[in-house]
């Protein structure tokens, strides 16, 4: 029998959940959150095999809870589930010890075939996410703009940022339009989250 730890923090979802979990005959939801904190908490006291969490929750979303968990209950593999899939979010689960992602729009019975997969230690990774990551694996800024961008980030204006990198000030500000241009972005604001999303900052 696989213990389950579900967190989500909708509750008609997570009862929905909870409810086709049950029907599989080797599967047991043995602690249920709604919040991040509330989940590794919960699973510090029941020790489930595997925890399922939503990405987007309160208070502690699960990225954040995945990487406590990680840290203090590293046998617990974790199944992080995601509305929308975003390569900036698939790297910091990687790097957070998450076993799979999966879509919430997966069927039930992929669901459940991810929760016995992780459960074996094997890494799932929903198609449609691995094809985003693919897609977007190449940063398409040069090392010069990465820097320039990792500098405005940080609340550098262009003066600043020339002064750092020995550049102009017309050359910062060039590098910028460059930079907002080919990350589709809105401004250099924008920019900045796009790059951190990816995973480039």
């Amino acid at each position: 029998m696989i213990r389950l730890l579900l967190a989500e923090d909708q509750h008609v979802v997570r009862a929905a959940l909870v409810t086709l979990l049950g029907l599989e005959p080797d599967l047991e939801v043995v602690a249920e959150a709604a919040t991040g904190e509330e989940a590794v908490a919960r699973a510090l006291v029941e020790r489930p095999d595997v925890a399922v969490m939503d990405i987007d929750m309160p208070v502690l979303d699960g990225l954040g809870a995945s990487e406590r968990l990680r840290d203090r209950l590293p046998g617990c593999r974790i199944l992080l589930l995601t509305g929308h899939g975003k390569p900036g979010h698939l790297k910091r689960a990687l790097s957070a010890g998450v076993t799979g992602f999966l879509l919430k729009t997966a069927p039930p019975d992929r669901l459940a075939a991810a929760i016995r997969d992780v459960a074996q230690g094997r890494r799932v990774l929903d198609p449609e996410l691995a094809v985003a990551a693919w897609d977007l694996a190449d940063n398409p800024l040069t090392p010069r703009e990465t820097d320039v961008l990792r500098l405005a980030a940080a609340g550098a204006d262009a003066a600043e940022i020339a002064g750092s990198l020995f550049l102009s000030a017309g050359t910062v500000r060039n590098h910028l339009t460059a930079i907002v241009a080919k990350l589709g972005a809105r401004n250099r604001t924008d920019a900045v989250r796009v790059a951190v999303e990816a995973g480039w900052l």
